[in-house]
């Protein structure tokens, strides 16, 4: 074993710019110093030998001077320095001098402080060498009787490293332990005992636990967390056992420990697929969510259930439990409502669904009494998405939900406003019963409508599905109430110059009031210059936002008063009526174009909106049969068409999801049967506990490509030339956070190269970790170095470097081989994913990074271009199928994927076949990439640019 292999347990960070002491000054400190010159000098010492100096020297004179100490820090330190200290001759043989130290060792297993008997019990864990071991073993032996639990409990791990490493010197160990835990009382040390009989001998491990079984309940949590480990393990390797200690698993549920109920139901569902203890399990992972207040105790626990829901027989079970689910809605964090709030979408059925709006309408009212907590807003957002799927999923509920909803309109929050817009425009579109409901309601609320954008989707709902004439009226009523005094450009004049005082703009009627509120009469006064904040805030909505420059409604507006003008015309016989309706619907549109085009605007009607206005009112005033056909009939159809591909869309992905879901077996599948299956084959299913260890130092095993060619030789990158004294190459294994250089090195001279030495640095937020050790490669001879690198975000990193070595007996300098750089690929940290239209318009506006990157491919097909940059970017297109289908000879497409570091990647591509070079000419255009940061936009760019240029016809 080189020196670079040795384990290392202890790793001590030493100043580099500190000039190292002599050994002599050292031997000096450690013989005639006091006790704190001894520490010092000893800690010295002890740096020195991590970095590789050898000081054979300093061992005799430690041992005469140092180790008779009773200090304990110096002791603490002796037990550093003797794991470190080279043990041995060059030949294998144990130094002369261990003996004394065998001797001061056995002491100190007798020493009456119990520090210094466990410390000592702990290092011996750590010696590899028996014959130092065997002297000590009627101590250590003794040590499982000592009064204080520190010591028993060292003594187990001691007794356990050495029966697992050089089990001649204890044969009956596990006869010991077994004795040891039957008589203990100490949590910690029975811990420990059954720990060693679980890997040592399970028989005697499931013997102690059946005498015991009834009582787990009352043991501590360290314990019955082996037990649960231990059980897990024994009913995998003999499914016959289950019956036995599934009870026991049962029990644990109840446990105290949160770790243990964890574990416990985790368990259970390996061991049993009947519908009780999958509700039992399900049941503890909701108290435990419910009860733990760390969120990330919560989101790991609400993947379990999740995880629960995937299998079909499950389902079941779990739908029964949706309001047990719902319980988690009063964490306030937003990561755990919104995962909660999917679950509890995707086990809604038919029996629970009335239950479930119910307590999703408490839960929207709450939030509007909240508003002190930043996520209010998105939550109630949430909840309003999650009734909209409710009630398209069951149109019976959609009658209890929209009241409630519909008061939301008015709601400052534009985000949460605009998605229940939404969810009314399809509610109304496909419940006609609902209409007359939803319109009264909408009535009511549209004066108090906030923001343009919803005022503009009320006005196109309201124009659309009013049907009566009252509705019509009320409609007109509401839309001169929202423009207030007309003609507006007079009557914003006559305010500006103080003719018209504020109440005679709010009054309706021809009656002018002379006295003012407070009883005075209405005279200019010379403090009038505090009237137009007030002007502002009585402004009715639509008059306000026409006077700030939105002209966009007035195009809208113009569009509702055209229909139901032509609306009212078909349904009232009357001509005066109809005359009169139809020349108040175009005194409001010429009042609004007169506005648009004086100077009281704060911007100027644009040309299109102009035109729109100017259309509507040469329809009305000739009310053709095409045109009302037009504005009453295809507005609609178009929607229905839109709302009815949405829909199709939904049924394809769910239909999708739940064939996905679906356990199929084929015809000639084999059978196991649990009584036949040999012990070998349960065995290979995946230890939950060694995954779950895994998981929680971040080690997951990515699950490689199925490609038999996918295998580690496409990641190992050349680093040095075949013909350069020393080859290297690298295996590159990229792990969450983190990277692993597996890099071999080659001698290829014939010269034996001492102090080689790999030297690494990064450029990019990567961050070495360690220094990898020097070591001596004999001619043609190799080793494998391995370095890790952490990574802090996803950016494309360079790693670069050289090996050093020195000649042995070449008086020249060192030698230097430079390696190629390692470039990380930045696609091993993004996932493609999701988002609606509306979160991705925001984060487009809110990214500053943007990189634009101009096709240049030789692909010539547009469809075939956009699926090779998703395939080689890892992102996911959220542009439909349906609007990507047909040809045209141009194509937008929205990309969306997010980082393991939570970053989100934006890009547009805009691409287009340009045909006037011919049907061969490639595909031109260009993608627009946003990001938060920098480093993303660039890095994305640049994969996105190496690709295309890859492409084969």
């Amino acid at each position: 074993m080189t020196a670079a292999e040795n384990v290392c347990y202890t790793l001590i960070n030493v100043p580099m710019d500190s000039e190292p002491p002599s050994e002599i000054s050292l031997k000096n400190d450690l013989e005639k110093g006091d006790v704190k010159l001894k520490t010092e000098a000893l800690k010295k010492v002890i740096i020195m030998i991590l970095n590789g100096e050898k000081l054979p020297g300093l061992l005799m004179t430690i041992i005469r001077f140092v180790l008779p100490l009773q200090d304990h820090t110096i002791k603490k330190l002796l037990l550093v320095f003797w794991e470190i200290v080279p043990k041995t001759t060059p030949d294998g043989r144990l130094l002369q001098e261990m003996i004394l130290v065998c001797d001061a060792y056995r002491k100190d297993l007798q020493h009456p402080n119990e520090f210094i008997r466990g410390s000592t019990l702990r290092f011996l864990c750590k010696l590899k060498e028996a014959e130092l071991l065997e002297p000590l073993m009627p101590a250590i032996r003794a040590c499982l009787e000592h009064r204080h639990s520190y010591v028993r409990r060292n003594a187990v791990l001691a007794i356990y490293t050495i029966y697992r490493n050089f089990e001649h010197l204890i044969p009956d160990a596990p006869e010991l332990i077994h004795d040891f835990l039957v008589n203990e009382k100490d949590a910690s040390c029975k811990r420990n005992a059954f720990m060693m009989l679980i890997h040592a001998d399970q028989d005697r491990a499931l013997d102690y636990l059946s005498t015991c079984i009834d009582q787990v309940q009352t043991f501590g949590d360290i314990l019955q967390l082996v037990i649960v480990e231990l059980i897990y393990k024994v009913c995998h390797a003999n499914p016959s056992e289950r019956a036995r200690f599934i009870r026991c698993i049962y029990n644990l549920l109840q446990s105290s420990s949160p770790a243990v109920k964890y574990e416990a139901a985790g368990t259970l569902v390996t061991l049993s697929s009947a519908p009780t203890a999958i509700k039992a399990a399900a049941q503890c992972y909701i108290d435990l969510i419910i009860k733990e207040s760390d969120n990330n105790v919560k989101l790991i626990v609400l993947d379990r259930l999740i995880e629960l829901k995937e299998h079909p027989s499950h389902e079941r079970v779990l739908q029964d439990l949706v309001m047990d689910i719902l319980r988690v809605l009063s964490t306030p964090d937003l990561e755990v409502r919104k995962k909660t709030l999917q679950l509890a979408l995707d086990l809604v059925s038919s029996r629970n669904v009335e239950e479930l709006v119910i307590v999703l309408k408490k839960e929207v009212i709450k939030t509007n009494n909240v508003t002190e907590h930043e996520d209010t807003d998105k939550y109630r957002q949430l909840l309003v998405r999650t009734l909209h799927s409710c009630s398209v999923r069951f149109p019976d509920m959609a009658a209890n939900v929209i009241p409630v909803l519909m008061e939301f309109l008015s709601d400052s929050n534009e985000a949460a406003a605009a998605d229940v817009l939404e969810f009314v425009r399809e509610a109304i579109q496909r419940f006609d019963n609902l209409r007359p409901l939803i319109v009264e309601k909408m009535l009511e609320v549209f004066h108090a409508i906030k923001s343009v954008k919803i005022y503009r989707g009320a006005l196109w709902i309201l124009g659309e599905y009013c049907s009566t004439k009252e509705d019509i009226q009320s409609v007109m009523t509401e839309v001169r109430r929202s423009l207030g005094e007309i003609p507006i450009v007079e009557s914003e004049i006559k305010k500006e110059t103080g003719e018209l005082k504020p109440e005679e703009e709010v009054s309706v009627g021809p009656a002018q009031k002379l006295v003012t509120e407070m009883g005075t009469y209405a005279t200019q006064s010379a403090l009038s210059s505090s009237r137009p904040a007030k002007k502002e805030e009585d402004r009715p909505p639509l008059r306000g936002f026409l006077l700030d420059g939105d002209f966009f409604v007035a195009a809208s507006l113009a569009t509702t008063l055209t229909k139901i003008a032509l609306r009212y015309v078909s349904l009232v016989q009357e001509k005066k009526k109809q005359n009169s309706f139809i020349a108040e619907a175009m005194l409001l549109m010429a009042t609004v174009l007169h506005l648009g085009k004086s100077s009281l605007p704060k911007k100027p009607i644009t040309d299109d909106d102009v035109d729109r206005i100017s259309l509507c009112l040469k329809v009305l005033s000739e009310c053709s049969p095409l045109m009302n056909d037009i504005f009453n009939k295809e507005c609609r159809q178009s929607l229905s068409h839109m709302l009815s591909a949405k829909l199709e869309e939904e049924k394809l992905s769910q239909k999708k999801e739940s064939e996905k879901r679906n356990v199929t077996v084929q015809p000639d599948d084999p059978i196991s049967f649990m009584q036949l299956t040999a012990k070998n084959e349960m065995s290979s299913k995946e230890d939950q506990f060694q995954l779950s260890l895994l998981a929680a130092m971040g080690n997951t095993q990515r699950k490689e490509a199925a490609d038999p060619l996918a295998s580690k030789l496409n990641k190992v990158t050349q680093l040095t030339g075949f013909s350069d004294p020393v080859y290297a190459e690298a295996y590159v294994h990229v792990n969450q956070y983190d990277i692993v250089l597996d890099v071999l090195v080659v001698n290829q001279t014939s010269d034996t190269l001492q102090n080689c030495t790999l030297e690494l640095a990064t450029l990019g937020d990567l961050k070495l970790v360690e220094k990898p050790s020097p070591l001596t490669l004999a001619p043609h001879d190799f080793a494998n170095i391995k370095a890790n690198v952490k990574v802090a975000s996803t950016e494309n990193g360079i790693i670069f470097g050289n090996i050093v070595y020195d000649v042995s007996g070449a008086a020249s300098d060192r030698n230097c081989v430079v390696l190629s750089d390692i470039h990380i690929d930045i696609m091993d940290y993004i996932q493609p994913a999701s988002c609606t239209d509306a979160e991705f318009r925001q984060m487009w506006a809110e990214f500053e990074w943007e990189n634009k990157v101009t096709v240049n491919t030789n692909i010539v097909d547009l469809n075939e271009y956009l699926q090779h940059i998703l395939k080689s970017t890892n992102m996911k297109c959220l542009t439909p199928e349906k609007a990507l289908s047909g040809y045209c000879g141009f194509m937008a497409a929205n990309l969306y994927a997010r980082s393991i570091f939570g970053e989100d990647a934006l890009a547009n591509v805009s691409i287009e076949k340009p045909i006037h070079l011919g049907p061969e000419a490639p595909v031109t255009g260009h993608i627009r990439i946003r990001a938060k940061s920098q480093g993303m936009a660039l890095s994305l760019g640049d994969k996105i640019n190496l690709s295309q240029k890859k492409a084969s016809l």
